[in-house]
């Protein structure tokens, strides 16, 4: 792919990522705001989002619409990935469906283990370095009783790769607007809480497993300060399918 670079030879933002188009202006001046009048949400700390620079907001996660609620209240444009069967369809469907996770700042990439997950977190350094804000779940995926469980390792890899500050975003009641399962939102009270942002430099390199964890384990713990949520104490995963599956979770403890 050619790229075209600054002065720096960085890859640009709108090299890595689509460049927003109307929808996103659209969405961010008009339908954000209205949306904001409706449920009325209770935002705190959105000073502590460098409004420039490249950062990552690491947000627990409870429902669908935490992937338009921290675009909708974050003071600059965020990025983040999601599944990329959303961005694969045909016709008008297919179109609609491609405009409006590009219009909130996503960026299609495959899901899964292994060489997938890899590839995930490659595409996000790539996002990251280019100076964007980057919003990440650690906890890899919708906590379905509402506890927090323990951060995958992904996201003090990529801070400690990338030298971004990690943002730790608190949701509050974003589950009762849509539970899991349900095709509307409804109105229901909601709390987005932007904490101070967090340098995990100091524990060390990215090769390092136990630096890693230290600075998960840390970002963790800044969103449990804001959400007061309940802790899980392990892993949000479904429970493995076979024996085979038990004995490559018990060799690979670290996740990503």
């Amino acid at each position: 792919m050619n790229q075209r670079t600054p002065d720096d030879g960085q890859p640009t933002e709108d090299d890595v990522v689509p460049r927003p188009g109307l929808l996103y202006f659209v969405g961010r001046h008009i339908v954000a705001p209205l949306l904001r009048v409706i449920y009325r949400p209770k935002v705190i700390g959105t000073r502590n989002v460098p409004k420039h620079g490249k950062i990552i907001l690491a947000s627990n996660h409870l429902s669908f619409i935490d992937s338009l609620v921290i675009p909708m209240t974050a003071p600059r444009r965020v990025q983040f990935l999601a599944k990329s069967h959303y961005f694969e369809g045909t016709g008008a469907k297919g179109a609609i469906s491609r405009s409006f996770f590009t219009a909130i700042g996503a960026v299609g990439v495959k899901r899964g283990a292994g060489q997938a997950a890899q590839e995930a977190l490659e595409q996000s350094r790539r996002i990251i370095d280019t100076g964007a804000a980057f919003a990440v779940y650690p906890e890899g995926t919708r906590s379905l009783d509402g506890r927090l469980y323990k951060g995958r390792t992904g996201i003090g890899w990529l801070a400690l790769t990338t030298g971004a500050k990690v943002v730790p975003v608190g949701l509050i009641g974003t589950a009762e607007v849509q539970p899991v399962g349900a095709k509307f939102p409804r109105v229901r009270p909601i709390t987005i809480a932007f904490g101070e942002p967090i340098d995990v430099a100091h524990y060390g390199p990215a090769e390092s497993g136990r630096a890693r964890r230290q600075a998960t384990d840390e970002i963790m713990a800044a969103i449990h300060a804001l959400t007061g949520q309940e802790l899980a104490g392990t892993y949000n995963e479904s429970p493995p399918a076979n024996t085979v599956e038990r004995v490559k979770r018990a060799l690979r403890p670290e996740r990503l």
